[in-house]
């Protein structure tokens, strides 16, 4: 169901970080559904997510429903800490007729993988269809292939945005869940998830190179794997350059040099370094990523 490229979308702000800015998100989502991203991915970790309030996420997933147009799919991220307000939050991502909803392991709670279970379910006990959202280096708890393969046996748990940084997990799900969408949560993995049988990438550097990242994902898809190659080893330097400082804070830099974003990010988050800058600078002169 969840298949290509779909871009975590970074979230601009104005005003010091005061305010969302809705002009320029309008612009970005649009950009990238017409260089033929797959998917839209708001409120995500790379959306500055736990910075959000409820307001502006409704807005977010608004705006994506409406650029999207039906070219797109989005995948809304509800997933918080705690069940009941991740249930909440499915609920208004449904209202905005999202296509999906993105739910992350809940952090700082460190529950069992029973308790993983039991929180997916009720998220996907709302109706819509459901990507885990694995990522253990941020919420201190890894949901195993097993783990993620109990919890699909739910009808609406159809994806996982799989961000262990272990490609053998696409494997083992791909094993366990044969029916499941496994997508990569991290842009290097990208070519090595497809290899093994995976169903694409929940990116960063698409919010910068769209249209390269979905040459990528065709050329695969055309068994032409030299160029899908090749296309790999053209994008590894940004893939490197957006994970110098934690994410987003490189990939806002970008999106400000290329001149679609305002610099402005939230704390805990801090603006990127003078040496962060000049890295993406330099990745950014690549013709071919424009």
């Amino acid at each position: 169901m969840f298949q290509g490229v779909y871009v975590a979308t970074a979230t601009p702000f104005k005003e010091a970080g005061a305010k969302f800015d809705e002009a320029a998100y309008t612009a970005h989502v649009e950009r990238l559904v017409a260089a033929g991203v797959h998917g839209l991915v708001p409120a995500g970790t790379t959306g500055e997510s736990p910075n959000l309030s409820d307001d502006e996420k409704r807005v977010m997933f608004q705006i994506c429903v409406s650029a999207a147009a039906g070219r797109a799919k989005v995948v809304a991220g509800v997933g918080t800490n705690s069940t009941a307000k991740s249930v909440q939050s499915a609920k208004l991502a449904a209202e905005a007729s999202v296509d999906g909803v993105l739910v992350v392991n809940p952090y700082y709670n460190k529950p069992t993988p029973s308790g993983l279970v039991a929180h997916f379910r009720a998220v996907a006990d709302v109706g819509m269809p459901v990507m885990i959202y694995n990522i253990p280096g941020r919420t201190a708890v890894n949901a195993s292939p097993a783990t993620i393969a109990e919890a699909a046996q739910h009808e609406n748990i159809v994806a996982v945005k799989e961000a262990s940084g272990t490609i053998g997990a696409t494997v083992d799900i791909k094993q366990l869940a044969p029916d499941l969408d496994v997508l990569a949560g991290d842009d290097a993995l990208f070519l090595t998830n497809l290899a093994v049988g995976g169903d694409g990438v929940v990116s960063v550097a698409a919010n910068l190179a769209p249209a390269l990242m979905v040459a990528l994902w065709d050329a695969w898809q055309a068994g032409d794997a030299i160029e899908a190659r090749r296309l790999n080893y053209r994008l590894w330097p940004l893939f490197r350059a957006l994970f110098v400082e934690t994410n987003p804070i490189p990939v806002k830099a970008g999106l400000h040099l290329q001149g679609h974003y305002q610099p402005d990010i939230r704390l805990p988050m801090t603006s990127a370094t003078d040496a962060t800058v000049a890295a993406i600078r330099k990745v950014l002169a690549d013709p071919e990523l424009l």
